[in-house]
């Protein structure tokens, strides 16, 4: 991570305006992403993009606006590549990039927003195939993709495994489906929405705990307090009001994360955690329209 940041500092130093001023300057905040991350950032069937990560951006847009006291638009930049986005944001080159996964490694580097949600590294396999445990990935063919979360915690967990380097989500999905290995290690959400995009069935994933946890929110450029705390208001208002069942934000995350959306997880699981968040910070009252 170091050595892909080298040369930045003087980016850095030379860099004097900020997020909000050049919101307020240009009008712009420049969201980047990927358009195959579901479901964070991704084409649907009609071109346009959508996902839990635009969506919150889309509250941050409106936040700024609020605070600006004139209008700000998100524009989006595609970056198909996670180390050359995470350059840009450090660099300040993008503002945004909303769907990024917690390391203290990367926070040396970015600043992070409060998490909107949580995941994990877990193994995509056949149905009844292996339990997923570190002890049962001994000797079995695992696709990872090189410089992830998935291929460190295989690699630190069971040196035994036998790592097959794929490019992307889609490839280490079809490789399982094809035979070609054993599991698929990686983000749990990140895989459990590439089965549902790609319809695959009888996959499962494994272990029901997931071999490594981290939180998941938006990566910003460093030293831009004002446009980190505006961020976290507009996450923080989305979660309060789902906690409480604010018709809106219960809609936007069950969108992607509950019933009838991508993940369909549990209400109670998501405002479980939800609210552990919040716990770190002050309660925001958000009105009810019923």
């Amino acid at each position: 991570m170091a050595a892909l940041l080298m040369g930045t500092s003087g980016a850095q130093a030379a860099r004097a305006e900020t997020v909000v001023e050049r919101a307020a300057r240009t009008g712009v905040i420049t969201l980047g992403g990927r358009t195959d991350l579901v479901p964070y950032s991704f084409l649907n069937d009609q071109g346009e993009l959508v996902g839990y990560g635009v969506d919150v951006a889309r509250r941050i847009e409106a936040e700024v606006s609020r605070y600006l006291g004139k209008p700000v638009r998100v524009e989006f930049e595609a970056v198909s590549d996670p180390d050359t986005l995470f350059k840009q944001v450090s660099r300040g080159e993008i503002a945004l990039s909303c769907g990024a996964q917690f390391t203290w490694e990367r926070e040396m580097f970015v600043d992070f927003s409060i998490p909107f949600s949580l995941s994990g590294i877990r193994i995509l396999t056949r149905a009844n195939g292996f339990s997923g445990t570190p002890d049962s990935l001994a000797g079995k063919r695992i696709a990872v993709v090189p410089g992830s979360l998935g291929e460190k915690a295989v690699r630190d967990l069971r040196p035994q495994a036998i790592r097959v380097a794929v490019p992307g989500l889609k490839e280490g999905v079809a490789s399982l489906t094809a035979g070609r290995v054993d599991g698929f290690a990686g983000d749990s959400i990140l895989l459990a929405g590439a089965v549902a995009a790609a319809a695959s069935p009888g996959l499962a994933l494994v272990p029901e705990d997931p071999l490594v946890r981290y939180a998941v929110g938006c990566m910003m450029p460093e030293n831009n307090s004002t446009f980190r705390n505006l961020v976290n208001l507009a996450i923080a208002q989305m979660i309060q009001g789902y906690v409480i069942d604010e018709p809106a934000a219960t809609a936007t995350v069950n969108r992607w994360l509950g019933p009838g959306g991508v993940l369909e997880l549990p209400p109670e699981l998501i405002k479980a955690y939800f609210q552990t968040v919040l716990l770190n910070h002050e309660q925001i009252n958000v009105p009810t329209t019923r």
